[in-house]
């Protein structure tokens, strides 16, 4: 009886030291705003390859050249001050957000965890960021593009909001809320599903930091190949100019691109985006993983 009752203190001690949402929200963000700090500059260079058949042209290293050369080395963060407000309210609630989706999904004990419903926290997780960061990313977006002088944030913003109002900062809201339902879907269960097959052929922990590298590199490729086209049309719908409107929506700029360009035009700068999306993931991934190792939370 006596152990039994001390069992029950132990879980429950246990239970009490795990942190709560708002503890794991933060280490989402923590991680993702260390991450998107020395990964900013390929996303400059693969913004440029999709709004420019010039920069699309010469590709990542050739872009890079031409930024560097016309605009200095500071043009490869221009927009790096967005984008960490971006990653503070985006991705940390798409990563934050994951686990506590996955038990209101249903994934209470590994029998009754599958690869659907991990993709269906993944993209509840990924929707609800997308809609608070969306004007950070619209914001990012239009300052990664701009030529010529570093513009600020706040000049950036102003302009927005002359021209457009409010609306303007949720300019591709559609497309953003689709591309981060596949993308976090598939990185958070492709990751998740990655692990499990590498623990099973390695015999090593999830907590064991092989593992996380090798399951989030995975998931990286895979994000790589289902978000390249929904993230050509949120930068095409983001980066229209200020004072007029190319596309109505995204099935528009859809349709658009595959008319006037081609279908492939949609996996254009699919190298620079498996370029971000690998050391991102990997990082931003293993970053968290220890960062609930360190608040005591058990691996993903």
């Amino acid at each position: 009886m006596s152990l039994n009752v001390n069992q029950k203190q132990s879980v429950l001690a246990t239970a009490a030291m795990q942190p709560s949402l708002f503890h794991q929200v933060g280490m989402a963000g923590g991680a993702a705003v260390i991450t998107v700090t020395f990964i900013h500059p390929i996303d400059v260079i693969k913004t440029r390859i999709q709004i420019s058949s010039e920069y699309g042209a010469l590709g990542m290293r050739g872009s890079a050249k031409k930024i560097v050369a016309g605009e200095g080395m500071t043009a490869l963060w221009k927009g790096v001050n967005a984008a960490w407000l971006r990653e503070s309210s985006y991705t940390s609630l798409r990563l934050g957000l994951y686990e506590p989706c996955k038990v209101a999904f249903g994934c209470t004990t590994p029998e009754n965890t599958t690869f659907v419903k991990k993709f269906a926290a993944g993209s509840a997780a990924g929707a609800l960021g997308s809609i608070a960061g969306n004007p950070f990313d619209v914001l990012k977006t239009k300052m990664m593009a701009t030529e010529g002088a570093v513009p600020s944030i706040s000049a950036t913003a102003k302009d927005l909001f002359k021209n457009q109002g409010m609306g303007g900062f949720y300019r591709g809201i559609d497309s953003n809320i689709a591309r981060a339902m596949v993308l976090n879907g598939t990185k958070m269960a492709c990751y998740d599903q990655a692990k499990g097959i590498v623990v099973s052929s390695t015999g090593l922990p999830k907590s064991s930091l092989l593992v996380q590298f090798l399951s989030a590199a995975s998931a990286g490729f895979f994000m790589t190949c289902t978000v390249s086209p929904f993230d050509m049309i949120r930068t095409r719908l983001m980066n229209q100019p200020a004072d007029a409107k190319v596309y109505n929506n995204a099935a528009d700029c859809l349709a658009k691109i595959i008319k006037n360009e081609g279908p492939l035009t949609l996996w254009r700068g699919f190298i620079p985006i498996w370029s971000r999306f690998a050391p991102t993931t990997t990082i931003q991934l293993v970053i968290f993983e220890q960062l609930r190792g360190m608040m005591g939370m058990k691996a993903l």
